[in-house]
């Protein structure tokens, strides 16, 4: 892999206010893949003299990072391009006490208690959208506990290991060769996943407390809208999240938002996130809502990390996840066989036999993309007509490797301990139930709300926050916007106009009330 004069330039710049001196250490295995992460990591050193580069004869292809000849604790299995190319950047300026996306003091200590040694490995895939933040996470940790080591690997570098230990939807981080941890996560989910693993020191029992006027839970489209609407009213505002983005860092390509001819999931998760610290509001990222209590006028907003966040008022803003079928094999075959993200994990059902469960837009787009590297795609709804747009139908219907059978019912994933081997189906008529054999299935049936901490807190219907038409709920002072609503037609477009309106509403009601 080679860096271009455009690549390098900006890395000169991202690098020039190293402190510390840092090797790019190369094992050579001696073949044409070891040869091109020479290249890649001598390019990668001749931007600064505070990096060089080093080679040692070995037994695998490794890039491993060590700060003043200390190791790090962060290698690389892989020649870290596409998506990992920044995570190789921010190891280096992170290892330096640089970059946005360090840690919290609260999570930094308690990064620091986790019971180690750890030795993770992440698997994952270039072409990945999910797994840099779960690498750059991980890479984290090495950086604040000695006793963390953390390795990225590209699957497809090593297929035999990948196939040993059953690895099919990426991110899968493991603990030796335990799987602890499989899809999207934040910093805040993966330390809570590492402290029931591998356990943790005590830390003090007494809560960090915060407060603010308005706190938004959720940072997705609505949520930055609603905080930026907060903020420009001269409120003292944050925004608590597991992600800046929310469900959109999972989307690739968005055409639809007026003005805007095209973008990213991940651009326009960047976006919302600097538009948001142009202004004074907080960012606390990283970490769920556990509970909103209520106490006199304020609300007391909980969170996983021991925080008590009081305020005047609350604007849900959760958005929605990826619905799952509810069937016994599904949870158990989560990352061995059933995914949520074609885009992900279908390079490892390259040549195999998979199922796309749903006939929407998702569904049929998942299974068109599929047909481009699977041997077969059965697309399955349960109902008796697709929902997808006509124009996907079409483009559907050219696919020799494709069949679609609708008003079917899927009973139960069949796999063998270890991967997915089928999938029990019946006909929604009565007909008699079927095992069709497969490699694996993409599960794409649309989205649930996110709202399961509020459901004793606020009105609900079908699991959705009832609002009125300034997004008002159930309980003065707590508002709620965009897809975790009762507001028609899920789009990001209609998201941020919701948060827009409920921030506007919060204040009318503010002033009204004298606060």
């Amino acid at each position: 892999m080679q860096l271009d004069q455009n690549i390098l330039s900006q890395l000169q710049g991202l690098f020039a206010s190293l402190k510390h001196q840092y090797t790019l250490l190369v094992d050579d295995a001696g073949c044409a893949k070891s040869q091109e992460l020479r290249k890649l990591a001598e390019d990668f050193a001749s931007t600064s003299d505070h990096l060089s580069s080093e080679v040692r004869p070995a037994d695998t292809l490794r890039l491993s990072i060590l700060r003043d000849g200390v190791a790090t604790g962060i290698s690389f299995r892989a020649i870290p391009g596409g998506h990992e190319f920044t995570s190789l950047i921010l190891a280096v300026l992170n290892a330096d006490g640089q970059g946005k996306n360090l840690p919290e003091e609260v999570f930094v200590r308690r990064i620091a208690a986790l019971k180690t040694p750890l030795r993770l490995t992440t698997y994952a895939s270039l072409s990945c959208t999910n797994c840099p933040e779960v690498v750059q996470a991980l890479n984290l940790m090495a950086l604040y506990n000695e006793g963390i080591e953390h390795e990225m690997v590209d699957g497809a570098l090593f297929q035999e290991e990948v196939d040993r230990l059953g690895v099919s939807s990426v991110p899968a981080v493991y603990l030796g060769d335990e799987l602890v941890h499989v899809g999207k996560a934040s910093l805040g989910e993966l330390l809570l996943a590492l402290e029931a693993k591998a356990g943790a020191h005590p830390l003090s029992d007494e809560p960090i407390r915060r407060s603010y006027d308005l706190v938004v839970v959720g940072g997705g489209p609505s949520g930055i809208a609603s905080a930026i609407y907060s903020a420009r009213k001269g409120l003292h505002v944050a925004v608590v999240a597991e992600r800046i983005g929310g469900q959109v860092n999972e989307t690739t390509g968005i055409e639809n938002i007026p003005s805007v001819v095209a973008t990213t999931g991940t651009q326009l998760a960047s976006d919302l996130r600097k538009h948001a610290e142009t202004y004074s509001i907080d960012l606390l990222d990283n970490r769920q809502v556990e509970s909103i209590s209520l106490a006199g006028d304020k609300k007391e907003v909980k969170t996983n990390l021991g925080e008590l966040i009081s305020t005047d008022q609350v604007i849900l803003a959760t958005g929605a996840a990826w619905r799952k079928l509810g069937v016994p094999g599904e949870a158990e075959y989560i990352g061995r066989g059933v995914a949520f993200c074609p885009h992900c994990d279908g390079p490892f059902f390259k040549g195999k036999d998979i199922a796309v469960i749903g006939g929407g837009n998702s569904g049929i787009e998942a299974a068109i993309d599929l047909a481009g590297i699977c041997r077969s795609v059965v697309v399955l709804e349960f109902m008796d007509t697709l929902r997808a747009d006509t124009v996907l139908q079409e483009k559907l219907a050219t696919l020799p490797n494709v069949t679609v059978r609708k008003a079917m019912a899927t009973k139960e994933v069949l796999g063998d301990g270890t991967k997915v081997t089928g999938l029990r189906v019946a006909p929604r008529d009565g007909g008699d139930e079927e095992v069709i054999a497969l490699d694996g299935l993409f599960v794409q049936i649309g989205l649930a709300a996110n709202t399961k901490p509020f459901e004793s807190l606020v009105e609900l219907r079908r699991g959705e926050i009832v609002i009125d038409e300034r997004c008002r709920t159930s309980v003065p002072g707590i508002y709620a916007a965009g897809d975790c609503t009762t507001v028609p037609y899920k789009q990001i477009v209609i998201a941020m106009g919701e948060g827009a309106k409920a921030a506007l509403t919060a204040f009318d009601d503010r002033i009204r009330s004298g606060q």
